[in-house]
């Protein structure tokens, strides 16, 4: 494939049935310019996406994403995405994909400002290299989101269970926490309890028992999460979601960051004290999640 694959959806009504949908799609060269200035996603981050790992041509886990791209929308207001419609719209991408490890990314925007319909596109490219991090694992920091546990329920206009464009403060936390000598974060609400990574879910194990927080409170619900809780499962494991307050993090045995594109990566340091590492379990769960799954 070229760099990058883009393409152009004209996006139809949820409940819309076709054979094909072919004729909404247009390819457009990823390297020239495509959106007007006046798009919102653009100018306010308007908008909503998912990320889509991709191994050896095969899109992962096609399914949970489109049906959170659908929940982020309807969260934002947006129009519900046509999932058939989505659906096509990645095999056309997942066509374009490199063998090894590649990324679509799903894209549906406000649209341009004042205009009559949203924006969508879909593009795909080669995934970087998360060889290394993998195999090292990160250390990370905790960090106060600002928000407490009830906030999303109490005040949904904050929009803290959707996955929007909007990601300038996930990118700011990345930048604490390296300045404060990890790799990266994990959020705490303000009255002490686990949420998540700036971009990816958490997993807690506590002897034979795996927990991530609820998925309330704005927690995004993992799709990678759901997948390595299905491996966990079919080891014999016991895995189950629970608040988790924020003094249980020292009490782990083990933790891991999981994520569509970088998949699992153990805590090897929580706020500079240093944590154990199952790099074995890691490198299984990678197996699998490098193995094809729909």
């Amino acid at each position: 494939m070229a760099q990058r694959f883009a393409l152009i959806i004209d996006p139809v009504g949820d409940s819309e049935e076709r054979a094909d949908y072919a004729d909404t799609f247009t390819v457009v060269d990823a390297t020239a310019p495509a959106l007007s200035v006046g798009e919102l996603s653009t100018q306010r981050g308007d908008g909503v996406f998912e990320s889509i790992g991709v191994i050896d041509g095969h899109a992962q886990e096609i399914l949970p994403h489109l049906e959170r791209l659908a929940h982020s929308a309807a969260l934002c207001d947006l129009p519900v995405p046509n999932l058939a419609q989505w659906r096509q719209a990645v095999a056309v991408a997942e066509a374009e994909c490199p063998p090894g490890e590649a990324v679509i990314k799903l894209i549906l925007s406000r649209g341009v400002e004042h205009g009559p319909t949203p924006t969508a596109w879909v593009t795909a490219a080669q995934a970087s290299d998360f060889s290394s991090v993998r195999e090292t694992g990160v250390r990370v920091v905790t960090l106060d989101r600002g928000y407490d546990l009830s906030a999303a329920e109490r005040a949904p206009w904050l929009l803290l269970g959707a996955k929007t464009l909007s990601y300038a403060v996930n990118m700011a936390a990345l930048r604490e926490a390296r300045r404060r000598g990890a790799d990266d974060a994990i959020f705490l609400s303000s009255d002490g309890f686990v949420l998540e990574a700036p971009t990816a879910s958490l997993i807690l194990r506590f002897g034979d028992r795996f927990v991530t927080p609820e998925p309330t409170g704005g927690i995004l619900h993992g799709t990678t999460q759901l997948s390595v809780y299905e491996y966990l499962e079919r080891r014999g494991f016991e895995v189950g979601y629970k608040r988790i307050p924020a003094s249980d993090l020292g009490r782990a045995d083990a933790a891991w960051l999981v994520s569509s594109v970088r998949l699992a990566v153990a805590v090897t340091a929580i706020n500079g004290v240093d944590l154990a590492a199952d790099h074995e379990l890691t490198r299984q769960a990678n197996g699998y999640l490098l193995s094809p799954r729909d």
